[in-house]
C-alpha cells in the first residue's frame, strides 16, 4: 500500500509524507503541498508565498473591521451618537470576537477547518453592508457584531496556517501574518478620508467588494491547506504535548502575558477609538487631517509588528515583550502635554515600539503550551479584541464624563504594567534545566 501511494506521487514529497502518515498530494498542488509539509516537519524553508497570501487576507480582513472605528465621526455627526454609544459599538464588535475566538481555536486544534476562512470573511462582508445602509443604532450593533464574528473565525485558523508555513521561523511567520492585519488597520482611515467621506456612508457598499476578493483567495488557501494533509482530525494525545516547564510556572506565565496584553490593547484602544477626536478637539484639525494622523500611527504599528517577531527569534521573546511594553512608558507620559508636531511624532514612536510585542507574545504562548496553536492564538487574539472593546466602552464613558485630554493623561500609566515581564521564565533555558534535572 505504501509503495502504491508513493508511486502515485512521483517526483513529490512521497517518502517524507508517508513517513509522517500524510496522504499524497495531487500533482497540481505538489509545490505548495511539499513546502507546507516540510514546514510542518521543520525540514524545509519558509513558505513565503503562502505567508504573503495569508498576510494579504489579514490585510483585507482588518481593513474592513477597522472601518468601524474610522467611521465614528460620521456616526457622531450624522446620527448624533455619544462617546458612550460609540464605545458600546466597539464593545459589540470586540466581544463577539473575543468570546468566540478561544472556543473556535480549541475546536480547530482537534478538527482543523480550512474552509472556515472564507466563511469568516463572509460574515465580515455582511456586517459592512449593514453599516452602509442602516440608521438604527440597534442594527449598527448587529453589523458590528457580525464583523466581530467574522474576525473570530478568521484569526485562529489563519494563524495556524502561518505557523505551518513558517519552516520553523515562528516569530518571523507570526510577524508577516500580523503585519498584514496592522497594514489593514492603517489603511482604514485613508479609505474613510479619501473615499467614504466625499461620497457618504453608502459608499461602504463598494468597499465591501474587497471581501469578495478575500473570499476567493481564502478559498484557494483553504484548498492548499486541505491538500497538504494538515486538515485531518487530531487525537487528544497530539494536543497535549509536554510543556517544557512545570504547570504552576506555565499558569503564572500565562497570567503575566494576559496582564501585558491588557496593558497594550487598553492603551491602543485609546488611540484607535479617540485619537481622531483628540486631534480635532485639542488641535482643531479637520476630520480628514485627523484620519491621516491616525494612519501614521497605525502604519507605525504595522512596522513594529514586522520587526518584533524576527527580533524575538534572535534575542529571545521575553526581552522583546519586556522592552516593547515598558519601553513606551516615557513617551506615553509625555504625550498629553506636548504640541501637535510632537504629539504626532510621539504617537508614531509609541505605535512602533508597543506593537513589536504581540508576535512574541503569541509565539511565546505556543511554546508554553505545545500542540495548542489554535487555542493559544484564539486566546490572545480574543483577549486583544475583548480588552480593546472593554477599553473603548470604559474610556468612552470617561471621555463623556470628563474630557478626551483626561483619558490620555490616565492611560499614560498603563505601560508600567510591563514591569511584570520580569516574572516571565526563559522557556528555552529553564526548560533545558528542568529536563536535565529530570534525567
Amino acid at each position: 500500500m505504501a509503495d502504491a501511494r508513493a508511486a502515485g506521487c512521483q517526483g513529490t514529497l512521497s517518502p517524507l509524507r508517508l513517513q509522517a502518515g500524510y496522504p499524497p498530494i495531487a500533482k497540481e498542488y505538489d509545490g505548495v503541498g511539499q513546502t507546507i509539509a516540510r514546514a510542518r516537519l521543520g525540514t524545509g524553508q519558509t513558505a513565503f508565498t503562502i505567508l504573503g497570501a495569508i498576510s494579504l487576507c489579514h490585510l483585507l480582513n482588518d481593513t474592513l473591521q477597522t472601518l468601524l472605528p474610522a467611521l465614528y465621526p460620521l456616526f457622531r455627526s450624522g446620527l448624533g451618537l455619544s462617546f458612550v454609544q460609540l464605545g458600546v459599538l466597539t464593545l459589540a464588535f470586540q466581544v463577539t470576537g473575543s468570546l468566540l475566538q478561544p472556543f473556535i481555536g480549541r475546536f480547530t486544534d482537534r478538527r482543523p477547518q480550512p474552509y472556515s476562512l472564507p466563511v469568516g470573511m463572509g460574515f465580515t462582508m455582511a456586517g459592512i453592508l449593514i453599516l452602509a445602509i442602516v440608521n438604527s443604532y440597534s442594527l449598527l450593533l448587529l453589523g458590528a457584531a457580525l464583523i466581530g464574528i467574522g474576525s473570530s473565525i478568521f484569526h485562529p485558523e489563519s494563524s495556524r496556517l502561518a505557523r505551518i508555513a513558517s519552516g520553523g521561523r515562528f516569530g518571523l511567520a507570526q510577524s508577516v501574518f500580523q503585519v498584514g492585519g496592522n497594514l489593514g488597520q492603517s489603511f482604514a482611515p485613508l479609505v474613510v478620508a479619501f473615499f467614504i467621506l466625499p461620497r457618504g456612508r453608502g459608499s461602504l457598499v463598494w468597499v465591501a467588494f474587497l471581501a469578495l476578493f478575500g473570499i476567493a483567495l481564502l478559498s484557494t488557501l483553504g484548498r492548499w491547506y486541505q491538500m497538504s494533509g494538515q486538515a485531518r482530525p487530531r487525537g487528544v494525545s497530539s494536543l497535549h504535548l509536554d510543556s517544557p516547564l512545570p504547570q504552576p510556572m506555565v499558569r503564572r506565565a500565562l497570567m503575566v502575558l494576559i496582564a501585558l496584553v491588557f496593558s497594550k490593547f487598553f492603551y491602543l484602544a485609546s488611540i484607535t477609538n479617540f485619537y481622531i477626536f483628540y486631534l480635532m478637539e485639542h488641535f482643531h484639525l479637520t476630520t480628514a487631517s485627523a484620519q491621516i494622523c491616525l494612519f501614521a500611527f497605525l502604519a507605525a504599528v504595522a512596522a513594529g509588528t514586522l520587526v518584533g517577531g524576527p527580533l524575538g527569534d534572535q534575542i529571545g521573546r521575553k526581552y522583546v515583550i519586556w522592552g516593547s511594553i515598558l519601553g513606551v512608558l516615557p513617551f506615553t507620559l509625555v504625550l498629553p502635554y506636548v504640541g501637535l508636531g510632537a504629539t504626532i511624532a510621539l504617537s508614531i514612536v509609541i505605535g512602533l515600539v508597543l506593537s513589536s510585542a504581540f508576535s512574541s507574545i503569541v509565539v511565546y504562548g505556543t511554546e508554553l503550551m505545545p500542540g495548542r496553536v489554535g487555542a493559544i492564538s484564539g486566546l490572545f487574539f480574543g483577549l486583544a479584541f475583548g480588552i480593546a472593546g472593554l477599553g473603548a466602552a470604559v474610556l468612552g464613558a470617561i471621555a463623556d464624563w470628563t474630557s478626551i485630554e483626561f483619558v490620555y493623561r490616565l492611560c499614560a500609566f498603563l505601560p508600567a504594567i510591563g514591569l511584570l515581564a520580569v516574572l516571565l521564565p526563559d522557556v528555552g533555558r529553564e526548560g533545558r534545566a528542568l529536563r536535565t534535572a529530570r534525567a
